[in-house]
């Protein structure tokens, strides 16, 4: 059997012909891996909050029900467990990749631009780094949000009671009346007379009362702090 005669210059073209497929496929990949980039590179400059939004056209066919919430349910909680609901341009920490990811696939599927981001999460995450569970949302429009992403660690498990006496003036005079009546318990009897009498333990309470009120509202006013419902959509560091 003989065998056929190879051709130098044919080789070499058809490495030729090679060489630019896979330049091309070079090509298209860069062009993937810049366009994904320019996408990350906005969807980075919208969560800093520089495009306000009151809306975004979400794919009701696709939208994940169970995420959507009203602007009243999302007030009540931040109002129970002492939070903020705020525009993400105001957040000093940083968005993690998983919720960048999140925004890429919804705004693949939804075939939209989210915008107009909003962040509920305590106080203190709008000012510093921590390590609190923020909530990202994104409107949709008529008092509705769209839950994208959480993460973090969840809030302590005694926090809704914790500041349970800041939702309200009631709550919070409740409170200082309780402390004063244990406090008021805690002294020693016979130590102001020889024999206890009613007036003396009511003499007693109302000195704790005023000096435990005091100290409260000397609190409040020299670090300028309110009640739940006029700090959760505040956008004032001592509110």
């Amino acid at each position: 059997m003989k065998l056929k005669k190879t051709n130098i210059e044919s080789r070499l073209a058809h490495t030729r012909k090679a060489s630019e497929g896979e330049s091309r496929i070079l090509e298209e990949v860069y062009e993937i891996l810049r366009k994904d980039e320019a996408h990350e590179q906005r969807i980075s400059e919208n969560l800093k909050g520089n495009r306000a939004a009151e809306n975004n056209a979400f794919d009701f066919e696709l939208i994940d029900t169970s995420k959507i919430y009203h602007l009243h349910q999302i007030r009540e909680t931040c109002i129970n467990y002492r939070l903020r609901f705020l525009d993400i341009r105001y957040f000093k920490g940083e968005v993690p990749r998983e919720a960048v990811a999140k925004i890429k696939a919804i705004e693949k599927d939804h075939g939209i631009e989210l915008k107009g981001f909003k962040l509920m999460a305590p106080s203190k995450l709008f000012k510093l780094e921590d390590k609190d569970d923020p909530l990202l949302f994104a409107p949709i429009g008529n008092g509705y949000y769209y839950l994208i992403h959480t993460w973090g660690n969840d809030l302590h498990p005694l926090r809704r009671m914790l500041v349970w006496p800041f939702k309200n003036v009631i709550n919070l005079s409740a409170v200082v009346v309780l402390i004063s009546l244990l406090a008021t318990l805690m002294v020693p009897q016979g130590l102001f007379s020889k024999s206890s009498t009613a007036a003396e333990f009511w003499i007693i309470f109302f000195f704790m009362f005023k000096s435990i009120a005091a100290v409260v509202i000397f609190y409040g006013f020299a670090l300028g702090k309110n009640f739940n419902p006029a700090i959760w959509n505040s956008k004032y560091f001592n509110a």
